[in-house]
């Protein structure tokens, strides 16, 4: 009996010990998950710590905290603040890293680094920050720009969210910031490129999107991680600028062509990560000049041509992938053959070619993959002959540097709409469009009775004071020109344009301006012009006709102002054509006089559709998400701390 007892605690002690333990693993999985809603919210908290700035600190902001600690210098009081304040706004540390961060010995803390410090060997100070791999959730407040001692601060494998503090900038000694595989977002974080001595820069795997700035390739860097972000347009063109031995740009969405400038890294780069991009355009031959690189991955984009002839230089290349591209030709035999290579991938291209020692095999002491290609002799898993036919048939020159360029419309596009809408502006006024449909009707009529010609001419009606005396010769100069059937043109394009047009020539036809004539024109020629311009009608129409007519005015728009002038001449349809010439004259809206202004605003209906910069905009197209195949070359991790004695 008492031996069963004794079981049964056992079995019920033994189910409680898994309990416990699965209570353990439930909180642990909670804790490594960190919602989008979570993410976002401590962002906001973020925003809502920093002062303005973005992040800074005014000069004096240590000077207004108080603590009622006391410590072995005032620059560890100062890393006391900044740690103090980091931990409050950790709001999960599932490995409680943080949970001995209790006190004014700083130097004590897990994670945290303390030396003598350069300039006083006398004197402590926190030279390092070291959190990697512990899955604590919350945001970088702008009080760790006080850490101003620090050599390296290391956050990887965590889930800090929001943006880095422009703070930053004041940490003078940085040396690594590793902040890769945490939920970062914003822009290009430019702090960094303040600090005056970083070499190591580590961004990967976070949420950083928009363009990479130029100076990020002029800095003093040793190495540049930026892979895994969303990161988009075309790499800089200074990107040979750089200095640094590991450049890993992998697994964005960077687009255009692969910077000639590349060939300016030889003597320091070490290793290219270029793969699972949007790059286009051919291998430019200056990557071959990268002599001293031993690793080179433009894999997974979308590269044409064949590949540079002076790759076989490159006597130091382990690894060379340039796989899922759409390269064609010949693959070398020196290629394949260089000395220290060890892995050689140019699968899923159109290559027809390829040497011998260019076929995998087991006995070959370089890892080979020729699949998904258009070779023939029977090499399997090749393409279709279709497919490869399609892309065959249309070798690309790379001697024409195929490659797609930077757009520059979009600014085009800005001046272009501010010079239309400037132009519909004064036509919309004097656009009397009415007597202009008006005229195509009686001008036909008019060839028979002289009066309807002198309809027609009304269309101007300001300047008909004058004129008025001289209205019987233009009359009678109108029925003799028989150009007046040329208004059939005029009334086809009057319906968009001639609107427009046609005011002009009114001014100075004020003898047509007996339009109200055939009623009484000598009475009141002056007055009805006016009456008959404001018709609302006319207003009505006017107002589509200007747009059309001010794109179209750019080139003739501007000589049909003159038209006032030809319009004396009106009566005498041979001289329409003179008007455009006089451009002088401001009135858009009286180039009608000739008809073939008319014709031309249609075109200018056409102009507007210039919008065409707006191609442009595919280069500025958000990153789409999408999961890519992991780097295939090194992996790496950040520095291990460094040991100083000095540091």
């Amino acid at each position: 009996m008492e031996a069963a007892v004794v079981r049964l605690r056992r079995c019920r002690n033994g189910s409680l010990v898994l309990v416990y333990l699965a209570a353990i693993l439930l909180a642990a999985t909670a804790a490594a998950a960190l919602s989008d809603a979570e993410a976002s919210d401590i962002a906001r908290r973020q925003l809502l710590s920093l002062r303005e700035g973005d992040g800074d600190l005014p000069d004096d902001f240590e000077f207004d905290i108080h603590v009622d600690v006391t410590f072995a210098n005032e620059r560890l009081r100062r890393a006391y603040v900044a740690l103090q304040a980091w931990r409050r706004a950790m709001y999960s540390d599932p490995k409680n890293f943080t949970g001995g961060w209790v006190g004014a010995d700083v130097c004590s803390y897990f994670g945290v680094t303390c030396v003598p410090a350069l300039d006083d060997a006398n004197t402590t100070v926190v030279a390092g920050i070291d959190l990697n791999g512990g899955d604590i959730a919350g945001y970088l407040p702008a009080e760790l720009g006080m850490l101003t001692d620090i050599a390296f601060f290391h956050i990887n494998s965590n889930r800090f969210c929001g943006i880095i503090p422009k703070s930053f900038s004041r940490l003078t000694l940085l040396h690594e910031l590793d902040v890769s595989n945490n939920r970062f977002v914003g822009g290009f974080p430019d702090v960094v490129l303040q600090i005056p001595v970083l070499k190591y820069l580590d961004l990967r795997f976070n949420d950083f999107d928009g363009t990479l700035p130029p100076h990020l390739f002029d800095k003093d860097l040793d190495a540049i991680f930026v892979n895994s972000n969303r990161f988009v347009g075309f790499i800089p063109e200074n990107f040979g600028n750089s200095t640094a031995t590991v450049v890993v740009l992998a697994n964005n969405a960077f687009i255009g062509c692969i910077p000639r400038s590349v060939g300016r890294m030889a003597d320091t780069l070490d290793e290219l990560m270029l793969l699972n991009n949007r790059l286009d355009g051919c291998i430019p031959p200056e990557l071959a000049e990268l002599v001293n690189s031993t690793v080179v991955d433009v894999s997974g984009n979308a590269l044409v041509g064949t590949l540079p002839e002076g790759l076989v230089n490159m006597i130091r290349l382990e690894q060379l992938d340039v796989s899922r591209n759409q390269l064609a030709g010949a693959v070398a035999e020196n290629v394949c053959k260089l000395p220290a290579l060890a892995n050689f991938s140019f699968a899923h291209n159109f290559f027809s070619v390829e040497a011998e020692a260019c076929v995998p095999s087991e006995d070959s002491p370089v890892a080979l993959d020729d699949s998904g290609n258009c070779l023939d002799g029977g090499r399997p898993g090749q393409k279709p002959l279709p497919e490869c036919a399609l892309v065959l048939a249309h070798p690309v020159d790379c001697r024409t540097n195929v490659c797609s360029k930077m757009p520059a419309p979009p600014a085009k596009k800005v001046p272009r709409p501010p010079d239309v809408s400037p132009h519909p502006l004064p036509p919309a006024p004097s656009p009397e469009n009415q007597p202009p449909k008006k005229s195509p009707a009686p001008q036909p009529v008019s060839p028979q009775p002289s009066p309807p010609p002198s309809v027609k001419s009304p269309p101007a009606p300001a300047p008909a004071p004058a004129p008025i005396s001289s209205p019987p010769p233009l009359i009678k100069s109108p029925p003799p020109p028989v150009p007046v059937s040329s208004p059939p043109p005029l009334l086809k394009s009057p319906p968009p344009p001639v609107s427009m047009s046609l005011p002009p020539p009114s001014v100075k036809s004020p003898p047509p301006l007996p339009p109200r004539s055939p009623p009484a024109p000598v009475k009141s020629p002056p007055p009805p012009p006016p009456v008959s311009s404001p018709p609302p009608p006319v207003p009505v129409r006017s107002p589509p006709p200007p747009p059309p007519s001010p794109i179209s005015s750019p080139p003739p728009s501007m000589k049909s102002p003159p038209p006032p002038a030809p319009i004396s001449s009106p009566p005498p349809p041979t001289k329409f054509p003179p008007p455009p010439v006089s451009v002088s004259s401001p009135p858009l809206v009286k180039s009608p006089p000739s008809p073939a202004y008319v014709s031309e605003p249609p075109p200018t209906v056409k102009s507007p559709s210039p919008p065409p910069p707006a191609p442009s905009s595919p280069p500025p197209s958000a990153p789409e998400e999408f999961i890519l195949p992991p780097i295939m070359a090194q992996q790496y991790a950040s520095p291990p701390p460094p040991l100083f004695q000095g540091y």
